[in-house]
C-alpha cells in the first residue's frame, strides 16, 4: 500500500528525454536529453529491465558502475545517473554515434583524414589507458563503442564488457559479446586476451575507411586505408598475436615523422590539451600558427574546440592581439545568436585595452564583427575607447582609427557622430603632420556625410573640402576636389555658385596634373546643374531636394569608392613608410599655397567646441588670395590667430607708399575685419563672438566708403563712384578713407577693456 504512495523518482529526475530522439546502442537507447533547470544538452542512455534478459541486466548494470569509475578525456564523460527498478538512466555529455556521424559527414562531403586521424588518435589512447594503465580489457571495441562530442572529438563507450585481465575475484566473469549478441563473433580474433584489443582496433580502422567489416575475411582487403596508415593497421590484424604491437606503441609508430599521425590537427589539439602548463612564448607562437591552419580544420572542432580556448586564453592567459585573427576567423561559423553571446562580449572588453597591438588589430579587422554590434554597445562601450586613437601619437593607430569611422558612422548617435567625432575630423584635417592622414580624414569624411544631420553637413562640408584644397599635400588636395564632387547633391545652388566654383577654380592652375584634372570633372558637373536650373528653373526643387534631406542607408556614397579605397586603403600606409614625419610636400611647394579667408561665428552654436576653427598652419602665408565667399558660411571654420599676419600691418597698408591699384580694387589688408566685431587688435582677424558672417560685415561699412567689395568681386556701386576720377584722385581718395578707417578703429582699441583689448581667442 505504502508503493501507491511513494513518489516516482525519474519525476524528481534533473533531466528529461526529448521526444523522437533515440538511437539504439548495444544494450541501451540512447536518446537526446537536457537538464531541467538550464536546457543543457545531454544524452541519455536508457536501458528497460522487462525487455533484457538477465545477462543483459548485468551487463547494463557492470557498465554503469564503470561509467561511474572510469575518469579519462577520451572515455565517455559520466555526468549523472539513475537506477530504478524498472530502468537504468545514464546521463553523459552530448554525444552522436560514430556510425552516424561519419555517414552525416558523407553527406556532407566526407570526413577529412585531418579528423579521422585526431579520432583514432584519441580511441587509441584511451586503449592504452585501459590496457597499460588499469589492466583492464575492453572487450567490445568496435563502430558501435565510439561516439562523438559535438567538438567532432571521438569518446570510447560501451564499456558493458569490460573486465579485469587476471578475471573479477568478486563474482562471475561477464559473458563474452558473442554469448549475448552472436554476430559478434566476426570481431573476435583467433586468440586472446591482449592481443585481442589491438585486433578489434584493426576492425574499427577498416570500417571507419571501408564500412561495416563483412566477415573477418575481409581484413585481408586493404580498400581505403590511406597508404600511410596500411604498415600499422597490417601489424594490428597479423595472423601472429605476439608481432601485434601494444597500443601505446602503435601510437608511438604511426606519431613518427611522416606518420599517419603526424599532422598539424592533431599537433593543434595535442598543445590545446596542455596549454595550461605551456609557456607564455609558445602560446604565443601557436596562436599565430593556428591562424593558418583554422581553414584546413573542421568546422565543428573550431567552434566548440578552439573558441572556448581563445577566449579563456584572452581572459585569463594576456595573450593579447595574437588571438584576435584566429578569434575572428571561428567567428565566421557561428550564428548571429551565438556570436552574440560568446564573442561580443570579448570584443567590448578588448577596445578598453591599452594595449596598442590590441587597438590597431581590432580597427584593422573591424569589418568582421561590426554587422554583430549594436548601436547601443558602439556608442557606450566602443566609440569612447576608440576616439583616443584620433590623438595617439602613433600614425599608424590615427590611420586606423580614422578608416574605422566608415564602419562605426552608421551606428553612431547624434551627440557622438555630430559633434564629438567631427571635432576630432576638425583637429587632425588642420593639424596633424602625416599628410595622407589628413588626406584620409578629408575621404571618410565625404564617406559619411550622407548619415550627418542637415545642419552639420550645411556648416561642414564646405569649410572642410575647401581646407583640404589648400593642404600642401597633393593628395589631399585632391581628395577636397573629389568630396565636393561626391557629395554634390547636399549644396544649395546658391553655395554652389558663390562659394564652391570659385573655390575650384583656383585649383584649375594646381601645379599636380591630377588635381587639376578632378577639378575641371568637378566644375563641369557643377556648372551642368546650374545650367539644367537655368534653361528649366522647375528643376530647382528636384536638385536640392537632398539639401535637408536626412541621414540615408548604408551605400548612398558608393559613386566615389573607387577613389576612397585608394585613400584609406594604400595611399597612408605607403607614404608614411616613404616619409616618416614629413609633411608631405609642404616645402616643394610653398609657392602655390593660397590663403584661407578668416570667418566668425555664430554666437550661440552648438559647433563651439568642434575645432574646426583650428588654424590652418598651411594657409597663412599664401601668394593669392582665394575667394572670400568660400568662409561665409556663419560657423566657426578657418579663423586664424592674430599671430598669423605681421604686427602693424595695417599702418603699412596705409601709408600710402605701395604702387596704386586699379580703379576700384582694395588690397586684402584694406577690408575692414573688424567691423562690427566689438573690438579687437589690428594684427589680424578677431576671435570671439559678433557677425555671423564675416564678409556680410563688409557691406555694413559707413555710408562714405566709395566702394562695395563682396566675394573679392568689384559691385556696380563702385564703378559709379569713382567715374570721371583720376587715378591721383582716386588714390589720394582712397588714402583718406584708409585714415579714417584705422584712426576710428584705434579709438574702439583703446576704448576697449578687459579680453577684448588684446583680443579673445578661442581655445581648441
Amino acid at each position: 500500500m505504502w508503493s501507491f504512495f511513494a513518489r516516482d523518482p525519474v519525476k524528481d529526475f534533473a533531466y528529461e528525454i526529448l521526444p523522437d530522439t533515440h538511437e539504439s546502442s548495444g544494450l541501451w537507447t540512447l536518446h537526446r536529453g537536457k537538464r531541467k533547470t538550464n536546457g543543457e544538452p545531454v544524452s541519455l542512455f536508457v536501458y528497460e529491465v522487462a525487455l533484457g534478459t538477465d545477462q543483459q541486466t548485468q551487463l547494463a548494470k557492470a557498465a554503469f558502475k564503470r561509467m561511474k569509475t572510469l575518469r579519462h578525456p577520451n572515455i565517455l564523460a559520466y555526468v549523472d545517473g539513475l537506477e530504478t527498478e524498472k530502468c537504468l538512466y545514464l546521463v553523459t555529455e552530448q554525444v552522436t554515434p560514430l556510425a552516424v556521424h561519419l555517414k552525416a559527414q558523407a553527406e556532407k562531403g566526407g570526413s577529412g583524414e585531418l579528423e579521422v586521424s585526431w579520432g583514432l588518435h584519441q580511441i587509441v589512447k584511451a586503449l592504452s589507458f585501459l590496457v597499460n594503465d588499469c589492466h583492464l580489457l575492453h572487450n567490445n571495441l568496435g563502430m558501435w563503442a565510439v561516439f562523438v562530442d559535438r567538438a567532432g572529438e571521438w569518446k570510447l563507450g560501451a564499456l558493458d564488457h569490460v573486465a579485469s585481465e587476471t578475471g573479477d575475484p568478486s563474482g562471475a566473469p561477464l559473458p563474452p559479446p558473442k554469448a549475448v549478441y552472436p554476430d559478434m563473433e566476426k570481431y573476435d580474433p583467433p586468440e586472446t586476451p591482449r592481443a585481442g584489443e589491438v585486433w578489434r582496433l584493426g576492425c574499427l580502422i577498416w570500417e571507419v575507411f571501408n564500412g561495416p567489416l563483412p566477415r573477418a575475411a575481409s581484413l585481408r582487403t586493404i580498400g581505403k586505408v590511406p597508404k600511410l596508415l596500411v604498415p600499422h593497421y597490417c601489424e594490428l590484424v597479423g595472423a601472429n598475436p605476439r608481432a601485434r604491437p601494444n597500443p601505446a606503441r602503435f601510437l608511438q609508430n604511426c606519431r613518427a615523422a611522416g606518420g599517419f599521425l603526424s599532422n598539424s590537427f592533431v599537433e593543434s589539439n595535442l598543445f590545446l590539451e596542455e596549454i595550461q602548463i605551456k609557456e607564455q612564448a609558445e602560446k604565443q607562437q601557436f596562436f599565430q600558427d593556428l591562424s593558418e591552419n583554422l581553414d584546413s580544420f573542421p568546422e565543428d572542432f573550431c567552434k566548440h574546440k578552439v573558441l572556448p580556448q581563445l577566449l579563456t586564453a584572452f581572459e585569463f592567459g594576456n595573450a593579447g592581439a595574437v588571438v584576435l585573427t584566429p578569434l575572428f576567423k571561428v567567428g565566421k561559423f557561428l550564428s548571429t545568436e551565438e556570436y552574440q553571446q560568446k564573442i561580443i562580449p570579448v570584443i567590448v572588453k578588448m577596445f578598453s585595452s591599452t594595449d596598442r597591438a590590441m587597438r590597431i588589430r581590432l580597427l584593422q579587422q573591424m569589418e568582421q564583427f561590426i554587422q554583430y554590434l549594436n548601436e547601443a554597445a558602439v556608442n557606450s562601450q566602443i566609440f569612447p575607447h576608440v576616439v583616443h586613437g584620433f590623438t595617439d601619437t602613433n600614425p599608424a593607430i590615427r590611420e586606423q582609427t580614422v578608416k574605422s569611422m566608415l564602419l562605426l558612422a552608421p551606428k553612431l548617435n547624434e551627440a557622438n557622430l555630430n559633434q564629438e567625432l567631427m571635432r576630432h575630423f576638425a583637429r587632425l584635417q588642420a593639424r596633424d603632420e602625416q599628410g595622407p592622414i589628413r588626406c584620409n580624414t578629408t575621404v571618410c569624411l565625404g564617406k559619411i556625410a550622407p548619415y550627418l544631420n542637415p545642419a552639420t553637413r550645411q556648416r561642414v562640408l564646405i569649410s572642410a573640402f575647401s581646407r583640404a584644397t589648400k593642404d600642401p599635400f597633393p593628395a589631399s588636395r585632391s581628395a577636397g576636389v573629389l568630396g565636393f564632387a561626391a557629395t554634390n547633391s547636399y549644396y544649395s545652388l546658391a553655395e554652389s555658385a558663390a562659394r564652391i566654383l570659385p573655390m575650384l577654380c583656383t585649383l584649375t592652375v594646381d601645379p599636380e596634373k591630377n588635381v587639376r584634372e578632378q577639378a575641371f570633372k568637378t566644375i563641369k558637373s557643377f556648372l551642368t546643374k546650374l545650367e539644367t536650373v537655368s534653361e528649366d528653373p522647375t528643376m530647382l526643387v528636384e536638385l536640392e531636394k537632398d539639401v535637408t534631406s536626412s541621414a540615408h542607408p548604408a551605400g548612398v556614397s558608393s559613386s566615389w569608392a573607387g577613389w576612397a579605397v585608394t585613400g584609406v586603403s594604400s595611399l597612408t600606409s605607403k607614404l608614411i613608410r616613404t616619409a616618416p614625419g614629413a609633411e608631405g610636400g609642404a616645402a616643394a611647394t610653398p609657392d602655390m599655397a593660397r590663403p584661407s579667408a578668416a570667418a566668425s561665428k555664430k554666437p550661440g552654436s552648438d559647433w563651439s567646441g568642434s575645432a574646426w576653427d583650428a588654424d590652418d598652419s598651411w594657409s597663412n602665408d599664401r601668394g593669392a588670395q582665394s575667394p572670400p565667399a568660400e568662409d561665409a558660411w556663419g560657423d566657426d571654420w578657418g579663423a586664424e590667430p592674430a599671430g598669423d599676419q605681421p604686427a602693424g600691418g595695417e599702418e603699412a597698408g596705409g601709408s600710402g607708399q605701395t604702387a596704386p591699384l586699379p580703379a576700384g580694387v582694395r588690397l586684402a589688408s584694406e577690408y575692414d575685419w573688424d567691423t562690427g566685431r566689438g573690438g579687437g587688435t589690428g594684427a589680424g582677424p578677431a576671435r570671439g563672438g559678433g557677425q555671423s558672417d564675416l564678409f556680410a560685415s563688409v557691406s555694413q561699412r559707413s555710408a562714405a566708403a566709395p566702394a562695395t567689395v563682396r566675394g573679392g568681386m568689384v559691385t556696380a556701386a563702385t564703378l559709379r563712384a569713382v567715374a570721371g576720377l583720376s587715378k591721383a584722385e582716386l588714390s589720394k581718395k582712397r588714402r583718406e578713407e584708409r585714415k579714417k578707417e584705422l584712426e576710428a578703429k584705434r579709438a574702439e582699441r583703446k576704448a576697449a577693456k578687459g579680453p577684448l583689448k588684446l583680443g579673445a581667442r578661442k581655445l581648441d
